[in-house]
């Protein structure tokens, strides 16, 4: 399995921005497609963006789309995610994750290799 480190994570007034950045190590990065996903207490851990292995489609659940931008670099092992117009209920700890070989990229049980997570404070 992959070990994956996010950072980027903070505190930002409502209208801010913040980019996320996650590393990968120990596996062959261009095999595994790439989710972001977010938690808050008491509540399941869901995908918000994912994109596929070489980086030509993404996808992004409906809150967050035309605010956020999920990208990588396979060359530097590393994904990220571009985060605009934040609102306080994005407010949550975001964890990156990866998938060997997944094609239905939005599916979030198909990915098995998780980050630590950053935590993300949106104040109003």
């Amino acid at each position: 399995q992959v070990q994956l480190v996010e950072s980027g994570g903070g505190l930002v007034q409502a209208g801010g921005s913040l980019r996320l950045s996650c590393a990968a190590s120990g596996g062959t990065f261009s095999n595994y497609a790439m989710g972001w996903f977010r938690q808050t207490p008491g509540k399941e851990r869901d995908i918000v963006a994912a994109i596929t292995q070489s980086g030509g489609e993404t996808w992004y659940e409906t809150s967050v789309k035309g605010r956020f931008t999920i990208s990588r670099v396979n060359a530097k092992n590393t994904v990220y995610l571009q985060m605009n117009s934040l609102l306080p209920e994005d407010t949550a700890v975001y964890y990156c994750a990866a998938g060997f070989g997944v094609v239905n990229i939005w599916v979030s049980t198909l990915y098995d290799s998780w980050g630590q997570g950053t935590q993300v404070t949106v104040s109003s």
